[in-house]
């Protein structure tokens, strides 16, 4: 499938879709309500205003001209850089869209001089959490929090390049 995979930046109508999608998945397999397409959206707005392009990038992963998944990759400092808004089709996970997505925002973190690459998630994806550890990402802070309508545990994650 990694043959026919096209990893592209961002284009026009991709933050439509980056929002509506996050929502919707999230909103179906974690009971997020309306506040977390809210955070979505203005996520995608502050990339798109202030973006860096020498040191940002989307990844926006298509089949067949199709979008299946995104990953931003966004500067925090001069050496860290965080993931945000990883999300790969539910039909299509487990067949290596989301670690060749990883590993690209990786592969451009380390290229544009940043020594380590975190991001937030919440627990409950195994499949996901199986994924960052075999990627080399250890889980520095974990802890209880009431977020997008529901309790959950919220996590950091983080890698040294």
């Amino acid at each position: 499938m990694q043959d026919s995979l096209e990893l592209r930046d961002l284009e026009i109508g991709d933050a439509g879709w980056i929002v509506a999608r996050h929502a919707e998945i999230y909103a179906a397999e974690a009971g997020f309500d309306l506040s977390f397409e809210a955070q979505v959206a203005e996520h995608m707005s502050r990339f798109i205003r202030t973006r860096d392009p020498a040191r940002e990038r989307a990844f926006i992963a298509c089949l067949g001209g199709r979008r299946v998944g995104c990953l931003l990759c966004t500067r925090m400092g001069d050496e860290s850089a965080r993931i945000s808004l990883f999300l790969v089709e539910p039909e299509l996970r487990c067949r290596g869209i989301g670690r060749h997505l990883l590993q690209q925002a990786m592969n451009f973190a380390r290229a544009h001089g940043y020594a380590s690459l975190c991001f937030w998630t919440f627990n409950g994806h195994r499949t996901s959490e199986s994924l960052y550890v075999s990627s080399g990402f250890r889980r520095v802070t974990s802890h209880p929090a009431h977020s997008f309508g529901r309790d959950v545990i919220e996590q950091e994650w983080e890698i040294v390049l």
